[in-house]
């Protein structure tokens, strides 16, 4: 079966031998090394003044950022699931946010941001996706970041890149606090959340000693800073994060990002030749997202006939979308395969007849 979600990703050959290896203890000198390799990297592919890894999936992340970043209120926006999930975290700690909601295909304004800020002066975060995975938008997020900073240097930008990080570039000058998760570019099991730090953020952290127990960011901040954690890491993930920053470095990050934006490019205009509406208005790289009444049935013929597993969606597009992986190391032939089990999936369907358009049109894209 080929694993095409956009998270979990499947977790490459190279990745599970780094993470086969005998157990390492991790308040061990052998595991400090691979811990500080992993902050460095990662600090300098995100361009980050600091780094924190939390044994958590990307919502302990997104929860650490808000309990420390927003002490009064904060502006959300939602464009979907995990942008409603960063309103609720907000309203779960009494953050009293303010919402910027959006259908799910629709990326938010400046000019909303603008808006929502001048007449709030009390706002003191903002909290957003970079990509929203529920419906594959990107957001434009480094222009509403700049225009948040713009208005209110001082205000704390959180951003959230679990389907981003490690897809393409991001521009983190105006970011204070970037969430990553290990299951999705990076390609490992979950488990394991990213946090890259402003220098803003991190003088915060330094200042204050933090909030709460266990995801106290102070705390963090200062046993990782000497290669260790606060509680016990993801050893086993960690071994394989740093296989995976290792290959990246070996292949060149600009090259990693362009092999992404390349499929990506070829996968949009082969399901749009074979008849299929991409959903969201502004597509993000991290996945193919099509609407579809009947994609329910066309993802279970793609499983069944075709040994493609792709994502549905969520709430009432649960059975209207499909979504293809698009992160990480994946490679050209397997979107080319999803591409022509969904080309099948709609021949059975009696939607068109199948003549290999789709995989055709995807090679010549990618190839030129």
């Amino acid at each position: 079966m080929l694993l095409m979600t956009p998270g979990p990703t499947p977790v490459p050959e190279f990745i599970r031998q780094a993470m086969s290896g005998k157990s390492i203890h991790h308040r061990t000198p052998e595991f400090e090394e691979i811990f500080m390799r992993v902050r460095i990297a990662l600090k300098t592919l995100l361009s980050a003044d600091e780094v924190i890894l939390l044994a958590s999936t990307g919502t302990g992340a997104m929860e650490a950022a808000i309990t420390h970043f927003c002490r009064k209120r904060a502006l959300t926006i939602n464009a979907g699931k995990f942008g409603e999930r960063l309103t609720k975290i907000a309203k779960a700690y009494g953050k009293n946010p303010l919402e910027l909601r959006y259908a799910w295909d629709t990326p938010p304004t400046v000019e909303a941001v603008r808006k929502a800020l001048t007449e709030n002066p009390d706002i003191d975060a903002i909290a957003f996706q970079i990509c929203e995975s529920a419906g594959g938008l990107r957001l434009p997020a480094e222009a509403i970041a700049a225009e948040a900073k713009r208005i209110r240097p001082d205000i704390f930008v959180i951003a959230d890149a679990i389907t981003a990080m490690g897809v393409e570039p991001i521009e983190t000058e105006n970011i204070d606090a970037l969430i990553g998760g290990s299951q999705k570019a990076f390609m490992l099991p979950p488990g394991l959340a990213i946090l890259a730090l402003s220098r803003q953020a991190t003088a915060l952290l330094d200042a204050d000693g933090g909030v709460g127990f266990y995801f106290n960011l102070a705390t963090e901040l200062k046993n990782q800073r000497k290669d260790t954690t606060a509680w016990t890491a993801t050893t086993t993930i960690i071994q394989g994060l740093d296989a995976m920053l290792t290959h990246i470095a070996t292949l060149g990050a600009e090259r990693f990002y362009a092999d992404t934006q390349k499929r990506h490019e070829a996968g949009l205009e082969a399901l749009q030749a074979i008849g299929l509406l991409i959903y969201p208005k502004a597509p993000a790289r991290s996945m193919l997202t099509v609407y579809h009444e009947e994609a329910a049935a066309l993802r279970k013929w793609m499983k069944n006939r075709a040994g493609v597993n792709a994502a549905g969606g969520q709430d009432d597009l649960k059975d209207k979308l499909i979504r293809i992986n698009n992160m990480g190391l994946v490679e050209p032939m397997e979107i080319a395969w999803s591409i022509n089990a969904l080309e099948l999936a709609l021949d059975i369907a009696g939607a068109r007849v199948f003549d290999g358009t789709g995989s055709k049109i995807f090679s010549k894209i990618y190839y030129r």
